[in-house]
């Protein structure tokens, strides 16, 4: 969104980034036919309108009948219903691959794969991750139908990607377990959290715990151009016995073992949303300490062996239907202003957000790649 849109107090101040795939493909074959697969017209197709248009182009994607993924956990923003409604709509099977899977699984997917019909189609990354991806020339450029009404600051001139969906670094707490909910990173380190505190993967694999250590470090004196105050902050955690050393999913947090989680917002919200049923009440707080938001990114392979099924669903990812999926599952997706304009965003899943004061800010490509260096080389001696 326009950084004039994300300045005011809004439900609707932002979008993040994210994440990953499913079901483990068995077989590992050679390249798809070539009237089908990296050597087709849809492979260099820059644009729907490249294969003489969305008719053309859905054709040509059914006739393909398939479409692999990677690291797409159904409950995260609502990546279940995505994929059903996709598959429902145009008949093509989604493999997802490893749904618990992380950003630097999917990247792996799609640089070591080349070549094989299980190698991954499209990729949803986390800023970091997919800049990487196009650094390792991984990408193949292409322009959605609403290229347009994506603001320059939320895409890539070249198309190699743009923002997805986002969120906010949050707090989830189980309030029936934890007497008083933590609301800020400070709050994080007292006593009564002692091997309560978790995060949803390793830093060094997964974009949601990269970007909680950046949130960690804008709360304690850091910045984008230096996160160490970040690493020190869960080494303080660690050490006073309140880090928990494992991943938080709904999973754990339904058992009791990760009763408060920094997560994104729309992570935490759907899992509350999920839980209610189960007798876990679920509070989130976007800690005005550590204020950070970030997006996930689309981008297709320029290897996909089902390469008119990956410009659809990226298609697909950003039409009314799909940009309205991600905000019944919390996020806040790149097309929301405009389709605010236009009348055709979900007016109740939108109400539903959280409020944020502020403007959001982003690293830059350089600030990020050195916040990644740092934390690569720090977080095991942070939390050993």
């Amino acid at each position: 969104m326009k950084a004039d849109h994300l300045s005011r107090r809004s439900r609707t101040a932002l979008a993040a980034v994210a994440a990953a795939t499913a079901v483990t493909v068995a077989a590992t074959g050679c390249g798809a036919a070539p009237d089908q697969g990296a050597g087709s017209k849809a492979a260099t197709a820059r644009s729907a309108a490249d294969l003489g248009g969305m008719d053309a182009l859905v054709k040509a994607a059914k006739k393909e009948g398939e479409l692999n993924v990677y690291a797409l956990a159904p409950t995260w923003a609502n990546y279940g219903e995505m994929i059903k409604a996709f598959e429902k709509k145009y008949g093509i099977e989604v493999h997802n691959e490893d749904p618990g899977g992380s950003s630097q699984g999917a990247l792996n997917a799609a640089a070591k794969r080349k070549g094989q019909d299980r190698a991954v189609d499209a990729l949803d990354l986390g800023t970091a991750f997919m800049r990487a991806a196009k650094a390792k020339k991984l990408l193949a450029p292409y322009k959605v139908e609403g290229w347009d009404d994506i603001p320059g600051t939320q895409k890539q001139p070249d198309a190699s990607y743009l923002n997805n969906y986002g969120g906010y670094v949050s707090i989830g707490c189980d309030a029936k377990a934890v007497k008083e909910c933590p609301e800020t990173f400070e709050d994080l380190l007292k006593p009564q959290y002692r091997n309560k505190v978790a995060l949803n993967g390793n830093p060094n694999e997964s974009s949601s715990a990269f970007s909680a250590v950046i949130a960690a470090a804008l709360a304690n004196g850091g910045g984008f151009d230096d996160v160490q105050p970040g690493l020190d902050f869960f080494e303080k955690l660690k050490k006073k016995g309140n880090f928990v050393p494992v991943e938080s999913t709904k999973a754990t947090i339904q058992k009791g073992e990760t009763p408060i989680s920094i997560d994104w917002d729309y992570l935490n919200l759907g899992y509350g949303e999920e839980l209610k049923s189960k007798g876990v009440d679920w509070k989130v707080t976007v800690p005005d300490d550590g204020q950070y938001a970030q997006y996930y990114n689309q981008g297709v392979n320029k290897d996909a062996p089902h390469p008119a099924a990956a410009r659809l669903w990226v298609e697909f990812l950003y039409s009314p239907e799909g940009q309205n999926i991600w905000l019944k599952g919390f996020s806040r997706p790149a097309l929301l202003e405009e389709m605010e304009k236009d009348g055709t965003a979900d007016k109740q899943a939108a109400a539903k957000l959280p409020e944020v004061d502020g403007v959001p800010k982003f690293p830059s490509a350089k600030q990020e790649a050195q916040a990644q260096k740092v934390i690569n080389q720090g977080w095991g001696a942070a939390v050993s």
